[in-house]
């Protein structure tokens, strides 16, 4: 089968309406009939599949792993030997054996070849079992108008033929038989959500760790950043007149504003790929939208842990911070929330933006006005506006670096210079304990320690389900 028209003329809407990927819009006109029956318009993407024009697959899976994880997300029942010899058959099918075992690669980095790809996608197709796979969507404007004029010529010819009047009478006389033939649908008995999300644990995870440099950038960025403080301040010091208080509030400024940002990062380089995966194998009835979103949050947890515990070992006993072994716990604790937050809140704002970018800037502006208003450090809080205060309550900097504040500097002494400095010589040397600097920062926070870190946590699980949310929404948007 051929469909040719030129840009705009409905050819990939006519491919969607025929795969059932027309789900709320549109007006269908006529019948359809499968062995003599008729098919209803929810049947469609039950029996029809067609290749998009561009292949979206996941660059660092082999051939074989990417169709194995296809057929574990389209059918349910099946021993390992089962999925096995499916894909093996349908590798031989389109000659793709001979690179089983190779990368998928992408357009810059090599792996497979352009004509490999797009039959490892047909074959993605083929895994789901449908009925016919109808003709790829191409488009060729370069030889557009020669084939159009060929076409109409084979056109004209057929219509006029004996082959052509006599498949309308078969069509027609098959209609009337007593006994049909089935309808060959595609396998119905899929997979459940939660074996769903566990092949896609599985295959987000094993295509980050084939990637270094995204397996380097996750766990390393965070230290990366913390090195350059360390050659920067070195080690803090006990004498005011030093800069011991100065310099800890600035590192403490430093942590609460940059972890979130280095999530971002991550989410902004790696997700928008799976994005174009599973905006794609959604359609195709796979999985839902939020399942994908799900899985890379599942995914992120172990990396984000270890990122931190890395970045606190090195930088929290070098830097000096606050001698002891629990409050080096809860500085790992506190930013290890942030570092998740900023990536999570990325996720449901890639959900929303299209742009990766646009979500970038937007993170960053985000992170900075949270910071600003919510930790106190910039400008203490009770000094500032109603309106700033309200808005401070609902950024988790304000609960982050309450937090990281009660951690180092309750318990501290401070000396200011010689003994003989009096306050009225230098106002510095008011502070020479740190609850003071504490209570004059964020009265109250010492009480507030352990609210404030399951209000910082509670942001976790919230950004997540707005996630959820926003997924399913863009999956009622881009269906259509």
């Amino acid at each position: 089968m051929c469909i040719l028209g030129s840009s705009g003329s409905g050819k990939t809407t006519l491919l969607d309406a025929m795969s059932g990927r027309l789900r709320r819009t549109g007006t269908f006109l006529g019948e359809v009939y499968v062995n003599g029956r008729t098919l209803r318009r929810e049947q469609f993407q039950d029996c029809f599949s067609y290749v998009l024009q561009s292949d979206t697959l996941l660059s660092s899976l082999t051939v074989r792993e990417t169709l194995r994880y296809t057929a574990l997300l389209a059918i349910r029942r099946g021993n390992p030997g089962f999925f096995q010899q499916k894909v093996e058959a349908i590798m031989a099918e389109l000659s793709l054996s001979h690179v089983a075992d190779r990368l998928i690669g992408n357009y810059n980095l090599g792996g497979i070849s352009t004509g490999e790809r797009r039959r490892v996608s047909i074959a993605a197709q083929l895994l789901q079992d449908p009925m016919d796979l109808t003709s790829v969507d191409t488009q060729s404007k370069e030889r557009e108008i020669e084939t159009y004029k060929r076409v109409q010529m084979i056109e004209s010819a057929y219509k006029k033929s004996a082959i052509c009047h006599k498949t309308l009478e078969n069509i027609e006389r098959t209609k009337h038989l007593k006994t049909l033939p089935m309808v060959p649908f595609k396998t119905k008995d899929s997979p459940g959500v939660f074996s769903k999300l566990g092949v896609l644990l599985r295959r987000v995870t094993r295509n980050l760790v084939r990637n270094k440099l995204a397996v380097m950038m996750r766990l390393l960025q965070n230290l990366t950043m913390g090195l350059f403080l360390l050659f920067f301040v070195l080690r803090v010091q006990n004498n005011v007149l030093n800069g011991a208080i100065q310099d800890r509030v600035g590192l403490l400024y430093m942590f609460v504003g940059s972890t979130p940002y280095t999530g971002m990062l991550n989410a902004v380089n790696l997700f928008p790929v799976l994005r174009a995966v599973s905006d794609q194998e959604s359609q195709d009835g796979l999985y839902q939208k939020w399942q994908m979103l799900l899985a890379y949050v599942l995914h992120v947890l172990p990396f984000s842990v270890i990122a931190t515990m890395i970045f606190s070992s090195v930088c929290y006993w070098t830097l000096g911070l606050h001698p002891e072994a629990a409050r080096f716990g809860y500085f790992s604790a506190a930013l290890l929330a942030p570092h998740l937050i900023g990536e999570f809140l990325t996720l449901v704002l890639l959900g929303i933006i299209q742009n990766p970018n646009i979500v970038n800037s937007v993170v960053a502006l985000l992170s900075i006005a949270g910071v600003l208003i919510g930790s106190g450090f910039v400008r203490n809080i009770q000094e500032m506006p109603i309106p700033f205060k309200i808005i401070s309550y609902f950024t988790f900097q304000k609960y982050c670096s309450e937090i990281l504040l009660v951690n180092e500097f309750y318990g501290l002494n401070f000396t200011c210079g010689s003994s003989n400095v009096s306050v009225m010589t230098n106002p510095m040397c008011a502070f020479t304990q740190g609850i003071q600097f504490i209570e004059e920062t964020s009265p109250g926070a010492t009480s507030r320690f352990t609210m404030n870190f399951l209000i910082l946590y509670s942001f976790i699980p919230a950004l997540v389900i707005l996630g959820i949310v926003v997924f399913k929404i863009r999956d009622h948007l881009i269906s259509r």
